[in-house]
């Protein structure tokens, strides 16, 4: 595996890889990698004949008093985890190469409406900052095809809303959720949590689960988060949000709405937790 840290060096490895007509996959990742990460570039590698994952934290995405500084950096061990896995190139910029005028001031790329919801509304900035970050990446990279998770389900809604709207020629594809086997979404935040609170974390889809079957079962959806959401803080979670959308655009659902989706975020100690569920209204809910 080749481990690129600049700009015009991957952009000549990118060019030869074209010359020769292979299909590029794009997997951008913040590091810390685990099982999940693994399974993005397990996807990718089908998709396309050459894998380039990116590893960078990105201090656009992080807000005031969040753990820019605190997020784990583990370089070495990612590079030996991609290596392992088929990984064809890392490209690793430092901040001075992704932002060479500062953060601050830096050109930005907004979605209107959606970016300022559920998530949005609590990290204020946060989705200006991964699609700046995303729209940097796919102009360096240029890729054919990017692969991401659905853990972070209304960022993937808003990068694919991103590429159509400035006419990106990427498909944008969306990987299952990899969780643990007590059903915790894996994340590189679950790092924080101690053992108590790693015991209690599976509640967070526990719940979710539970909502989906409600609101299969007739429950007004409002009437389900407001369960889902005491339930949380009976459980030692200081929850942010749980709010039922509908999976086509997170709009909220009218009664005719049946595939649905659930999100959530909630706070267990250091970590915040995010996770999400799609359902079908009419039909039983799985996990």
């Amino acid at each position: 595996m080749l481990t690129l840290y600049d700009i015009p060096a991957l952009r000549t490895r990118l060019a030869d890889w074209r010359a020769a007509r292979l299909r590029i996959a794009l997997v951008p990742t913040m590091g810390n990698l685990h099982a999940g990460h693994i399974a993005l570039v397990e996807a990718a590698l089908v998709r396309a004949d050459r894998v380039v994952t990116t590893v960078f934290v990105n201090p656009l995405q992080f807000g005031a008093g969040e753990d820019l500084d605190a997020y784990p950096r583990t370089l070495a061990q990612d590079a030996e985890r991609l290596a392992a896995a088929g990984n064809h190139l890392l490209f690793a910029p430092s901040d001075a190469t992704m932002y060479p005028r500062g953060r601050d001031g830096h050109t930005v790329v907004d979605v209107p409406g959606l970016s300022a919801e559920l998530c949005g509304a609590s990290r204020p900035g946060h989705f200006r900052g991964v699609t700046t970050v995303v729209a940097k990446l796919f102009n360096m990279v240029q890729p054919d095809v990017a692969v991401f998770g659905q853990k972070d389900y209304q960022q993937l809604m808003l990068i694919r809303r991103m590429a159509a709207d400035l006419d990106m020629p990427i498909e944008i594809d969306g990987m299952p959720t990899v969780r643990e086997a007590d059903g915790l979404a894996m994340s590189s935040r679950n790092g924080y949590l101690t053992a108590a609170e790693r015991a209690r974390a599976p509640e967070l889809y526990r719940t979710l689960q539970r909502l989906a079957a409600a609101v299969t079962a007739g429950v007004e959806p409002a009437a389900a988060e407001r369960d889902a959401m005491r339930a949380l803080a009976d459980a030692s979670f200081t929850p942010d949000y749980v709010s039922v959308r509908r999976q086509a655009d997170l709009a909220l659902p009218g009664h005719a709405d049946r595939a649905l989706v659930v999100l959530a975020a909630a706070r267990l100690g250091r970590a915040r937790l995010i996770d999400n569920l799609e359902f079908e209204r009419g039909a039983t809910a799985t996990g």
